[in-house]
């Protein structure tokens, strides 16, 4: 499970920038052997079965399958997606840095090739993209912004549609 991520894009491309991707884990050490990555979007009804595996951080276990997910092929990029999730990007490694020397964190770039998505979750006027079934986010770590103190907790939140800002 990877969070922080925001997007952004322009006349040359898509993309996606991961704010804390953990050096130890899985994806780093995916990325930097293959290159590629599918950024796969669960909804609340299988977000439990994504979290299964997430302690385990044993490299030699497919945590898609442990977890009773589905591994799929991508259309673009050497990586799996995971079919029971409503939005999969597939993407190319483009940079990462450290936001200071000796981190055991990195932010990263990777390029979006391919989108793909379910039809249910793209049309709101079926299951729609925002709400109980749509994007989720994760409030991490709230502590008291003015001392850093106390303790730290992670929330998980559905993404509700505010106000159409018009087209730009």
């Amino acid at each position: 499970m990877q969070s922080w991520a925001c997007f952004n894009g322009d006349t040359k491309g898509f993309y996606a920038v991961l704010s804390s991707v953990n050096k130890s884990g899985h994806l780093y050490q995916t990325i930097h052997e293959t290159g590629e990555a599918v950024l796969n979007f669960p909804s609340s009804e299988i977000y439990d079965k994504c979290q299964k595996t997430i302690s385990n951080n044993r490299f030699d276990v497919d945590e898609i399958t442990a977890s009773g997910l589905t591994a799929e092929p991508a259309s673009k990029v050497n990586a799996p997606r995971i079919r029971e999730c409503f939005l999969n990007l597939e993407c190319r490694f483009l940079w990462e840095r450290e936001i200071v020397e000796g981190s055991t964190h990195v932010l990263m770039c990777l390029e979006v090739v391919n989108i793909c998505g379910d039809e249910e979750h793209l049309d709101e006027n079926r299951q729609g993209r925002y709400g109980e079934t749509g994007y989720l986010y994760n409030i991490h770590y709230p502590v008291n912004p003015e001392c850093f103190h106390g303790k730290s907790h992670d929330w998980l939140a559905a993404l509700n549609k505010y106000k159409d800002m018009g087209e730009y």
